[in-house]
């Protein structure tokens, strides 16, 4: 038996290179506390991802949770069940009720034609996803935000680097926010951003997530604690160093998924979206049974059983979740709860071998009734 193919594995950089980038730590002992490391990326960011402002904070989820609160919302949030649990978890520990919308079935993205339906006098935001790497209909989303003066928070966790037409893809909304962790395209081994042009909203941000200090004898508000370490600012430091190199490596194990899987009917891809520079997320298939013959599931154990890690990813969804016990009803978000049981995300990342992918994707083929 060949060794496991897992779905994702981690870029990292040469052990050298990384050692040589926390260097200066053992001189300085300064490990976290927004020191030269964090201050550093923080800078680089900005740059790279076009925005005007960025914060660095311990994780992607806190992220969202703390740009939520630094907003100061309310009552009801608009955003979609087809995504991690973060999403909906953020909106509900604020004491917000999240709203859920349902997805358009050829990018999974929330669908913008139900959202003016949704909006009642208790909705203060829209927390659309973009997912597998494609992004929302950010016009339509901003003509409703306007329309209603509502805020808009993106999660962007699947789209760092992604330009939409020529622009980075962080810089709409009031927010967007990404994750850091291991498993994405960019990480810092833990780590997450927020990005956004209100320098009110930066200060609160701030002070939210370093327990509301203002000063060594000053707490002006109640916060939290969620600033990135050193240490992991040194690794998203060199892992920006390699980031387009990475995305390229990605994208021919992309082409490659392609080359054996499209045009096979009861196949959907993810689509090729006009004016998007694509960062080669995921690689989810979506599986329909009655013309393909076997179904997500068969598939999956398939694949397992042949050492290949595929990932049932969204599944389930978070408005399906045992820990809201029943209070969502599924029935009014079918595509999501349709494409949560009919998709696999195949594994892919930059080392990835294209004689691997050729074997994945043979398995597939040969499930076929």
């Amino acid at each position: 038996m060949s060794d496991k193919i897992f779905v994702t594995r981690s870029s990292m950089p040469d052990y050298e290179e990384y050692c040589n980038e926390i260097k200066k730590l053992w001189d300085t002992r300064w490990l976290t506390n927004m020191g030269e490391k964090h201050q550093q990326l923080q800078s680089e960011l900005t740059e790279y991802l076009g925005v005007e402002k960025v914060d660095l904070l311990t994780n992607g989820h806190m992220a969202l949770e703390l740009s939520m609160q630094a907003l100061g919302l309310e009552g009801e949030v608009i955003t979609t069940p087809f995504t991690f649990a973060s999403t909906t978890h953020a909106i509900v520990r604020n004491g917000l009720e999240p709203v859920f919308c349902d997805v358009n079935p050829d990018d999974f993205t929330i669908d913008t034609s139900k959202i003016e339906a949704l909006i009642t006098e208790k909705t203060s935001a829209i927390v659309p996803v973009h997912v597998y790497g494609n992004i929302c209909n950010i016009e339509e989303i901003e003509r409703i935000a306007g329309k209603y003066g509502l805020k808009v928070i993106y999660d962007a966790a699947h789209t760092f680097g992604e330009k939409y037409k020529g622009r980075g893809v962080g810089s709409f909304g009031d927010v967007s926010c990404f994750s850091f962790h291991a498993t994405k395209v960019f990480h810092s081994i833990e780590g997450g951003a927020v990005c956004f042009r209100d320098e009110d909203f930066g200060k609160a941000l701030h002070n939210l997530k370093n327990f509301g200090i203002k000063d060594p004898e000053t707490v002006e508000s109640v916060g939290a604690n969620a600033k990135m370490n050193e240490f992991c600012a040194a690794m998203g430091i060199c892992n920006l160093r390699h980031i387009d190199d990475e995305i390229a490596k990605r994208k021919l194990v992309v082409e490659r998924y392609r080359n054996h899987l499209d045009g096979i009917e009861g196949i959907q891809l993810n689509p090729v979206q006009d004016g998007v520079e694509s960062n080669y997320a995921y690689f989810p298939v979506i599986f329909n049974k009655s013309i393909f013959g076997a179904n997500r599931d068969e598939i999956f154990k398939v694949l397992n059983e042949n050492n290949i890690g595929a990932r049932k990813y969204f599944y389930p969804l978070t408005n399906t979740f045992e820990c809201f016990n029943g209070k969502y009803d599924v029935t009014l978000t079918p595509v999501a709860l349709n494409l949560s049981k009919q998709v696999l995300t195949m594994p892919l990342y930059a080392d990835l071998k294209l004689s691997d992918v050729d074997r994945i994707c043979d398995i597939i083929l040969s499930c076929r009734k």
